[in-house]
This record gives structure tokens, sequence and C-alpha cells, in this order.
């Protein structure tokens, strides 16, 4: 089995060939069985859930996740929108992240540095979706100095 190069920011020296083997593993399928895991890593069973959890209490593995195809739910359209905050509303931010965090239509938030203040993942119905999204969630705060929407044509995770 190839060992994935290191694309987390932790130090190699912390993770072993085989806890790289189990991140792969877990990564490509999170609901493979403890022992099917450790089968495939060559290490016993019980080494194998002493592994997982040492990976999970250190931070390495934040949670175990389901990947829900949004087309599937009759979400058609994905975007991401960048959103620009004003400069003199920066004592909002928190609060206006929190609230856009919670929106139903909101598949990842990231609050980055660089040219935008956040980036926003949605998926919803139709174009129309979108729009009204945009324009009851975004435009319409007045914290809100901009936004610039880019619709994803195909979304592909990468391994690690």
């Amino acid at each position: 089995m190839a060992i994935p190069k290191n694309r987390l920011a932790v130090s190699t020296d912390v993770l072993d060939a085989v806890d790289w083997g189990l991140l792969a593993l877990l990564r490509s399928n999170a609901r493979l069985t403890n022992a099917a895991l450790a089968a495939s890593v060559g290490i016993a069973a019980s080494t194998c859930l002493e592994r997982v959890r040492s990976l999970v209490s250190r931070g390495v593995i934040r949670r175990f996740t389901v990947d829900i195809d949004p087309a599937a739910l009759g979400l058609g359209v994905q975007a991401l929108i960048s959103v620009n905050i004003h400069s003199g509303a920066r004592s909002q931010i928190t609060p206006f992240a929190a609230r856009i965090r919670e929106l139903p239509e909101v598949m990842q938030f990231f609050f980055v540095g660089g040219n935008e203040d956040f980036l926003v993942h949605v998926a919803v119905r139709d174009t129309d979706g979108l729009r009204s999204f945009v324009l009851d969630n975004l435009s319409a705060d007045p914290v809100v100095a901009s936004t610039r929407t880019s619709i994803i044509f195909d979304h592909v995770a990468p391994s690690l």
C-alpha cells in the first residue's frame, strides 16, 4: 500500500506509515470496520483501534462524516460566494459568521485572508434559489460590502 504524501500540517515524525495508511483508508471510506482497517495496514485489530483513537484524541481526525450529493437531494446548483465586509463593521464579523454558518444552504464556510473576508459554499435548488440566497442573506445585510458568486460545475474531493 502506498503511503500518501504529508498534506496535513502535522510533523511527519508525529505520524508514521501506519497512521498515514489509516488516514488514507478512512478518507476514502470512513465506514470501514476496525478489522478491515487493521488488515489493510497489517496490524492487530486492538492496535488499530488504539491508533485511530490516538489520531482522534490528538486532533488529527476531527470528525467522521458522510459525503452527501446535493443533486440527489434536489439541490442542483452549487456556488462559491466571496463576501467582503465593510471595514467599519469588523466588530460584526463573529455574529455575521455565526448566522451565515447556520443557514441550511451553506455546505462549507471559510474565514479567509486575501481579497475576500469569507468564502461561502452553498447548494440550492436552482439559480433562482441562488439569487434569493445572495439577496436575502448577504446583499441585504448592512455588514456586507460586496459579494462575488462563482457557480461550481463539478466538485471532487481530493484524496489524501
